[in-house]
């Protein structure tokens, strides 16, 4: 008798109908899955197997625009979930009020990054789900999707997000977590590369078990729409560096097997939820997997061809949410990693990207691109990546000399590898960012939405000459769950102030970095912690919020997942809706004032 195995997750809500969503699932064995809605809308489709593994991506058709209502997964006509002693209150589908009345009402969209299920081992003195860690402890302080989950799930009346948008490093592939140690050393010896990080398809699988099946978590994804992109711990840390590291990676015994079933994993579990119904429909890769009994072969062919011809693939996607167009796009995969060529995306995925955010002016008030790595950095940070980038492309010493190589060997070890580090991809975001934001139906606000640097700040720039109409701002919001070092926080801190000004512009000097065709200023922040930034969004007005986790008293309690115990599947006990609480360390208008 099949079962659930992870999930659901609602992924996709059509916005221009209100009529249609999907749920992602994996079950146990082959099955069909049904998602019925208390509303009579429902949708049916056999899974379909990756690795032994089997998963489906239910369309149900025939919602109700404008309301939400609860509904429950059936495998095989027996349901599945909720489970019978789920203490969450039932999952349900949102669906937008649809046409002109869809401009009345708030569209709230909340960002982040950077989430470590279980932090890796070795990293606490106490193991995740181990008899000595208190229960409800956590040595890098509460997650904040456990946070939004408690309170949702506490009170009826809290106001949801319409969507969520997790901007990279959904797993750690290269930072595990004591207990995925462990299953892996069942499988492999640890003494060979690579190690303790994961190797392939199974273990990836592990990682999202990890996290999708902590229990506030797993009922917050089955509630709330989710929109993902991947950045480098989805692989591993600092993936596409540069050319030289990839030539470094690509002559390892392990490395092959390690992207190929990164990429395959990521497909599965992540890219597939963010295309809309028609989007899947024209997809040839899932309609031919959906066709066989077993798709691993196509879907491995497809991510070997995604790595060594990143061109012919496409991961950035665009969604429209009534007046609100959000841009997400690939920051790691479409890179041009040639020192004399450096580019952050490829020219096609450079094509579409300026496409999609022209298209149609005037059909949007706010315009929202979502990269995992900042657009606009600290101002010591930002001349630093821009002088690196010179020396490694090697204007002092020429490219084979004694600058360029301290140049590569810095920037894989301080991970010089943002926007900044793409000087002529940060050129063209930057006049992109300004011809969206201009003209007669210029939005009201173009904001990049970002994380990756384990902080949150707000920085808005200012252009010299002609800048655009619309407000532009860089949100930057990191971690939903990890940790940052004392040095570290006092090196961000330190980036934004007159003297790393100073020694920025140094830097850039003496890398012979041209000026920057964009100023920008520090308008809050920086903030540390583990948190969530929301953006609300109604008619042409914006507002910003920033919520940090944090702590309000042990939990005692164990709420049930359907799927095992919470200590068992997430390595780590589950919080009461009272243990974890989210405070506002932010709020504020992006339109209103100068």
């Amino acid at each position: 008798m099949a079962g659930l195995r992870l999930g659901p997750l609602l992924r996709y809500v059509d916005h221009a109908s209100g009529t249609t969503a999907t749920v992602w699932v994996e079950a146990d064995r082959p099955c069909t899955v049904t998602v019925r809605c208390e509303d009579g809308a429902s949708g049916s489709s056999a899974t379909f197997a990756v690795c032994g593994h089997h998963y489906a991506l239910v369309v149900v058709d025939g919602l109700t625009p404008g309301t939400t209502t609860p509904y429950e997964v059936l495998i095989d006509d027996r349901c599945v979930w909720p489970p019978a002693d789920s203490p969450f209150p039932p999952s349900t589908i949102t669906t937008p009020v649809p046409g002109e009345e869809a401009s009345r009402v708030p569209l709230r969209i909340a960002f982040g990054s950077c989430r470590w299920a279980a932090p890796p081992g070795g990293g606490s003195p106490f193991s995740p789900g181990s008899p000595l860690r208190p229960p409800g402890d956590d040595p890098i302080g509460p997650d904040a999707l456990d946070a939004l989950a408690s309170r949702l799930a506490s009170d009826p009346t809290a106001v949801r997000p319409d969507v969520l948008l997790l901007l990279g490093d959904q797993i750690y592939a290269d930072e595990t977590s004591e207990a995925t140690r462990r299953l892996i050393a069942e499988r492999r010896d640890l003494k060979e590369p690579p190690g303790a990080e994961v190797a392939d398809y199974a273990e990836y699988t592990h990682l999202y078990d990890e996290s999708w099946r902590d229990p506030e978590v797993r009922w917050l994804l089955s509630t709330v729409p989710s929109c993902m992109i991947f950045d480098d711990h989805d692989v591993v840390d600092d993936w596409n560096t540069s050319e030289s590291w990839q030539t470094d990676m690509r002559a390892t015994s392990w490395w092959h097997e390690r992207i190929v079933s990164g990429l395959m994993s990521y497909w599965v579990y992540q890219h597939l939820g963010n295309l809309s119904p028609a989007e899947l429909q024209a997809d040839p890769l899932y309609a031919q997997i959906r066709s066989v009994p077993d798709g691993t072969e196509a879907l491995r062919r497809f991510a070997a061809t995604a790595d060594a011809e990143p061109s012919g693939v496409r991961w950035s996607y665009r969604r429209d949410f009534g007046r609100v167009r959000v841009l997400v796009v690939d920051s790691r995969a479409a890179r041009v990693l040639g020192e004399q060529d450096r580019a952050m995306l490829d020219p096609e995925e450079a094509q579409w990207f300026r496409e999609a955010a022209l298209d149609a002016p005037g059909s949007y008030d706010h315009l929202l691109i979502g990269t995992s790595l900042p657009w606009l950095l600290p101002p010591l940070i930002h001349d630093a990546e821009a002088w690196d980038a010179a020396l490694c492309r090697g204007v002092r010493g020429g490219p084979d000399g004694r600058w360029a190589r301290f140049g590569e060997k810095l920037r894989r070890g301080a991970d010089l590898e943002h926007w900044a580090a793409f000087p002529q991809s940060f050129r063209e975001l930057t006049e992109l960012v300004r011809e969206a934001g201009s003209g007669p139906h210029a939005p009201a606000t173009v904001c990049v939405l970002s994380g990756d640097v384990h902080h949150a700040y707000v920085a808005e720039p200012r252009w010299a000459d002609e800048g655009p109409e619309a407000r532009v701002f860089q949100l930057t919001c990191s971690p939903v769950h990890n940790s940052i070092p004392a040095l570290m926080r006092v090196g961000f801190r330190f980036g934004w102030s007159g003297a790393g000004k100073w020694l920025g512009s140094l830097l850039a000097r003496h890398g012979r970095c041209p000026e920057p065709p964009v100023r920008w200023r520090r308008a809050g922040g920086p903030w540390f912690g583990n948190q969530l930034m929301t953006l609300t969004l109604s008619g042409r007005s914006a507002r910003l919020e920033l919520v940090r986790a944090r702590k309000t008293g042990d939990s005692t309690g164990s709420a049930g997942s359907g799927a095992g115990s919470s200590t068992e599947r997430s390595g780590k006990p589950a919080a009461s809706p009272e243990s974890v609480s989210l405070e506002t360390t932010m709020e504020r208008s992006l339109t209103e004032g100068s």
